[in-house]
């Protein structure tokens, strides 16, 4: 009986293991396809019932590979799966903050038109932009309603960022649409002074100038 158990086992087991080896596979040949820009394999796969939303073992959706390679038109057939937009890898980044950050700005407009959150919990898109100087994207965030106020866990905000990091044009187009000058996080950091802190002379003027005091 133990005998006959054990083969009912194998035998019921033996096709999952066959499926999961044949899924491993599509990962794999999708993961390729990606990197070569072979959009009919990544659309045939798809086709097939891969998961749009499988993560690789760094915890990152095809999306978010999709997008740090930098190619529009495999985001777009992947977007064209539905994945889920919202999700993030276990740094808490979304494929719209990689794409922020990288300065892809047509695939940020793509990951937005799909609705993919612009303002969310903790480190944000916007955030992520001003600390690369992504006017660009910035804009883009901020005509679709990103926060330009929005604090980190650490009461970092996108005006903070773009102070420390010196970028200028970043800083005036939050400063343009109501970003907070005047704010000091619960650790007591600022914009001015985290310009004052890395000699961004021409940023301090135009906190000064928008009348922030020390």
């Amino acid at each position: 009986m133990r005998f006959l158990h054990f083969i009912a086992i194998l035998a019921f087991s033996a096709p999952c293991l066959l499926a999961g080896t044949a899924q491993a596979g599509a990962y794999e040949d999708m993961l390729q396809a990606i990197r070569v820009d072979d959009e009919k394999t990544i659309a045939n796969l798809l086709q097939r019932g891969l998961d749009v939303d499988t993560v690789s073992p760094q915890g990152e959706t095809l999306l978010m590979l999709a997008t740090r390679e930098g190619k529009p038109s495999v985001v777009k057939i992947i977007l064209s799966a539905r994945p889920r937009l919202h999700l993030r890898n276990p740094l808490g980044e979304s494929a719209l903050m990689l794409a922020a950050i990288m300065g892809h700005t047509e695939i940020a407009r793509l990951l937005i038109d799909a609705g993919a959150p612009v303002s969310q919990s903790g480190w944000t898109p916007l955030m992520y932009a001003a600390a690369r100087d992504r006017v660009d994207i910035g804009r883009l965030l901020i005509a679709k309603g990103a926060n330009v106020n929005a604090t980190a866990e650490n009461g970092t905000t996108a005006l903070m960022m773009a102070a420390r990091e010196g970028h200028l044009p970043m800083l005036l187009l939050l400063l343009e649409h109501g970003a907070d000058a005047k704010y000091v996080s619960p650790y007591g950091h600022s914009a001015l002074g985290l310009a004052e802190d890395r000699g961004h002379k021409e940023i301090e003027a135009v906190l000064r100038k928008a009348g922030v005091e020390e």
